[in-house]
């Protein structure tokens, strides 16, 4: 969406540290990709797979590494990762609204409440006893903070977002829409065929500068404390069960499941629907790809995978579901045969 301020190309390549390829003093308003951009907006060109759109585009200036500027004739950045470049620049064409010190009259906030003057507190909010809110905080409406969570500086919850309880929630976290934290873990004990609940007695604990995604629900401990590092990225609809730690860095894509007591390390990546066993390590800078399952903790750093592969035709793949049902008699068969061969030998 493009921003009604303007930017100079020059003020832009300072706050990138680029090398300004073209006319300092054209203005930008809007940023959008290398095929749809006009005349008023920057774009940047990251996977080589789009370099052929580069010179038919109309951008006013793009994002380029070196390599890419050395033939191109109209108004560029240099910069060796343009990616970087446009994750750092988007911010300055955001329309989201900075914190205005403000509390709706309709926010429920409890007496024993702290909030901070800077704070903004949206509609129908409610902030229960004890909870402590920090500077720049803004909290989306409908949401809840908890009894005796914190909120820490320059946050943003947005709307309907749910902080349990004893939740402690760092400086510069974003919370998206329709998060849980700090919701009773998965914590039962079977006995004469009913299950009887274990109080979740543990708490939360959010480093900064991470990430939630909508829907995305991280469970309390039982005793000890669930910990979410700082700089964590989590996509939405993942499932966090209680005690799970997950280190400084880690990126978690969509639909991903993390159960009981595992211990996932730094700058790790697991991707799309995989589903990781509980009381597992999974050691630093371990990637695991889509789909995977984890039942064994991973010592070693490196990319792990586990599935069938992808998807094919379904007479394909009945037949090869025939022939691993097959698997099991022709390694006897196997067997057999190598016996047979020893003893004649």
């Amino acid at each position: 969406m493009a921003s009604e301020r303007t930017f100079s190309l020059r003020a832009i390549a300072d706050h990138l540290e680029a090398e300004l390829q073209g006319d300092p003093n054209y203005l930008v308003s809007g940023i959008a990709t290398i095929q749809q951009a006009t005349a008023k907006d920057l774009s940047f060109l990251a996977n080589p797979a789009y370099k052929k759109y580069l010179i038919d585009s109309q951008a006013g200036a793009i994002l380029l590494t070196p390599d890419e500027a050395s033939d191109f004739q109209g108004n560029a950045l240099v910069l060796d990762n343009p990616y970087l470049g446009y994750a750092k620049i988007s911010h300055w064409f955001s329309s989201q609204t900075q914190p205005l010190g403000y509390i709706h009259p309709s926010a429920v906030i409890a007496e024993t409440a702290t909030v901070a003057k800077s704070a903004s507190i949206g509609a129908n909010v409610v902030v229960e006893a004890d909870a402590d809110i920090g500077e720049n905080v803004v909290i989306g409406p409908g949401s809840v903070v908890g009894q005796a969570s914190k909120i820490g500086v320059g946050s943003c919850l947005a709307a309907n977002v749910t902080v349990c309880r004893g939740v402690f929630v760092g400086e510069r976290v974003t919370i998206h829409s329709g998060a849980v934290i700090g919701a009773d873990g998965f914590g039962f004990a079977h006995y004469k065929s009913e299950w009887h609940k274990i109080a979740q007695l543990g708490g939360v604990i959010i480093g900064n500068d991470t990430e939630i995604g909508a829907n995305t629900t991280i469970d309390r401990g039982a005793l000890d404390n669930t910990v979410i590092g700082c700089g964590v990225k989590l996509d939405n609809l993942i499932q966090i069960a209680h005690n799970v730690v997950i280190g400084d860095n880690t990126a978690v894509a969509g639909c991903v499941g993390i159960s009981g007591s595992t211990k996932v390390g730094k700058n790790c990546t697991i991707a799309g629907g995989s589903g990781l066993a509980g009381h597992l390590t999974i050691a630093d800078n371990v990637h695991i790809t889509a789909m995977a399952l984890v039942t064994k903790s991973i010592r070693e750093p490196g990319s792990y995978s586990s599935g069938a592969g992808s998807s094919m035709p379904t007479a394909e793949w009945k037949k090869l579901v025939v022939r691993y049902r097959q698997l099991d008699k022709l390694a006897k068969r196997i067997k057999t045969l190598e016996q047979q061969l020893s003893a004649g030998a």
